[in-house]
């Protein structure tokens, strides 16, 4: 079973459609008109053996690929080298002139027969060895709570720790990117919008990853810009998103990540907008090494905290990644005490939260404005705390979220209503 998508002028496109009638070739082919119908196609819920896509195709991408290796079907691309996208992710590439002989050795290596519709397929092979990728903390926390401010305390601590070879990242992934303007930044681009793009049909290297950044100099870090409006979320596509933020970590040593706090997916309320519009900080969250979640005192910010937490618990947070954060902490011990035993309270039985990082209230605005580190007080208590907490989970492996694997027929039956 081959699903087809080709320009309609490919020569090749009507050389296997010809077989496939004749019986020449022993397959049925589906031809697509855009990749919008072949992505349906995959998603359906029948199986494929193979997609036959041309490189030249418009609507080629991360995201149709990844449809493909998710419904098990083999990506076999046709490429003309004075054309065409290259997303990544072939399962093998033929050139514009190949013969029948090469279809069928490539359909047999690579393509998997279908036979009865009640058995589950073999699955792929798993993919060799990854990349290296280094360590991703994240910070979030409702608006007002200073979450951005702390994102930057972090990465400001970890770029002087020589083991990360001052390669450390601020990102700012936040729906409501606020980094640009507490750096004062003269120019809005490139940024996110622009390294997610790249993404979509390519896989670009570390150093022209690094190279859309900019140099902050006075904390020793480099930035990523983040959206230029909350409106631009719908232009990121969920696959790219996901690969450049996977890229960001193969090209810096520490990424420190501002993330919006709301992580609410089609699961929780029916919505599968909602999903895409949470999906910088659900990718963020699930390849995080280390979550902060931060809350400021007092009763309504002990139970944002706690709703943030529980958020988080639901996108599968383990307690170990998850570090509660209280920003502008009192400093009676007693009061510590209350807010710390009112968190526990609140949030989920199941959770055994760690102890809560206290962080008093320090003046920032001076060091902003005129684009200077931040107090050294406030920049130690938070590197320290995080490096302690990336040291203690080094020998943890990194979260990885699998598909369930699901029998057909397991969900639910045909009923005869007479």
């Amino acid at each position: 079973m081959l699903l087809g998508l080709a320009p309609a002028r490919a020569a090749w496109f009507g050389e296997v459609t010809r077989w496939a009638t004749s019986g020449a070739l022993p397959a049925e082919l589906v031809k697509c008109r855009s990749a919008d119908e072949a992505r349906a196609r995959l998603r359906s819920g029948r199986a494929w053996s193979a997609l036959l896509v041309d490189t030249a195709s418009p609507g080629l991408d991360r995201d149709l690929v990844d449809a493909a290796v998710r419904a098990e079907a083999a990506v076999l691309a046709v490429r003309d080298q004075r054309s065409g996208h290259d997303p990544g992710g072939f399962t093998a590439v033929l050139p514009p002139n190949f013969g029948r002989e090469e279809l069928l050795d490539v359909l047999a290596l690579h393509a998997q027969p279908i036979s009865r519709g009640d058995e589950l397929p073999p699955s792929l092979s798993e993919p060799g060895s990854s990349p290296w990728r280094g360590r991703m903390v994240v910070v979030c926390g409702a608006g007002g709570t200073g979450a951005s401010t702390l994102a930057i305390a972090a990465a400001q601590g970890l770029a002087v720790d020589l083991r990360y070879g001052g390669r450390v990242l601020l990102a700012d992934l936040a729906l409501r990117a606020d980094q640009a303007m507490l750096h004062d930044a003269v120019e809005l681009g490139p940024g996110l919008q622009e390294l997610v793009d790249a993404h979509r049909l390519g896989s670009p290297d570390p150093v022209e990853v690094a190279s859309g950044t900019f140099a902050v100099p006075a904390r020793g870090y480099r930035l990523l810009v983040g959206l230029r409006g909350p409106s631009a979320w719908s232009a990121l596509r969920p696959r790219a998103t996901g690969a450049a933020v996977d890229s960001l970590r193969q090209a810096f040593s520490v990424v420190v990540a501002d993330v919006t706090g709301d992580v609410e997916g089609e699961a929780d309320c029916g919505s599968a907008d909602v999903e895409e519009r949470n999906h910088l900080a659900r990718t963020a969250t699930s390849q995080a090494d280390l979550v902060l979640a931060v809350g400021a005192a007092g009763v309504k910010g002990v139970h944002s905290l706690a709703r943030l937490i529980r958020a988080l618990a639901g996108v599968g947070v383990s307690p170990a990644r998850l570090l509660p954060v209280v920003n502008r902490a009192p400093r009676d011990p007693r009061e510590r005490a209350r807010l710390a035993a009112a968190l526990a309270d609140l949030a989920p039985a199941t959770t055994e939260l760690s102890t809560p990082l206290w962080v008093r209230e320090v003046r920032i605005e001076d060091c902003l404005r005129a684009a200077r580190p931040l107090p050294s007080a406030l920049v130690r208590s938070v590197a320290a705390a995080v490096g302690a907490r990336l040291d203690h989970l080094a020998d943890v492996p990194p979260p990885r979220s699998e598909p369930t694997p699901v029998t057909p027929g397991t969900l639910g039956s045909w009923t005869d209503t007479g």
